[in-house]
């Protein structure tokens, strides 16, 4: 699940709704259509200033003033092939972003290392301090400026690579006794 900037047809059109406030409460099950009163999708969960929206392929947040409420249902300035494209485009986007040499941030935006390699296990981080860490691959997310997220804080890094038990140095192999 991707967060989508919606997009210069939706403003135009949330900017002739009222205020949020004043309409229905927004709640989940409702549904999202277009212009037209086409299905777009339906409301999966609110989050504060984002709705949750699930289309027939995707499930994305879209930020509540992307939409106009209407006779119990929300207006957005797409149709559901073009909210589709939206979330596919950024999906790609997001995924060409998770790739060797892209910097990786923390939570909080610190800077923690660069991705030193991309596998089918996940993704290989070389840290700031010279230390590799391996994370799943569902640990880290590309964004729109070609950096990477990571879900974790730089701290939580730090405290889990001093916790780690240092590996034994290995000894040489011994001489079979005769």
């Amino acid at each position: 699940m991707r967060f989508i900037s919606i997009i210069a047809a939706s403003s135009a059109l949330a900017l002739s709704a009222p205020a949020f406030s004043q309409a229905a409460p927004i709640t989940p099950g409702m549904q999202v259509v277009d212009s037209t009163g086409a299905a777009v999708g339906t409301v999966s969960a609110v989050q504060g200033d984002n709705l949750l929206i699930k289309t027939d392929k995707h499930e994305t947040l879209v930020p509540k003033a992307s939409f106009t409420p209407h006779a119990g249902k929300l207006l957005i300035g797409l149709t559901q092939a073009q909210l589709n494209a939206e979330i596919e485009k950024t999906q790609a986007a997001a995924q060409a972003a998770v790739a060797p040499g892209a910097t990786v941030k923390d939570l909080d935006g610190v800077e923690i290392g660069k991705i030193d390699s991309v596998n089918a296990t996940g993704v290989v981080i070389a840290l700031t301090s010279g230390q590799k860490v391996q994370v799943g691959p569902n640990a880290v997310r590309g964004e729109k400026d070609g950096t990477v997220t990571a879900g974790i804080h730089a701290a939580q890094i730090s405290a889990q690579l001093q916790a780690k038990p240092a590996e034994p140095a290995p000894s040489a192999p011994k001489k079979p006794r005769k």
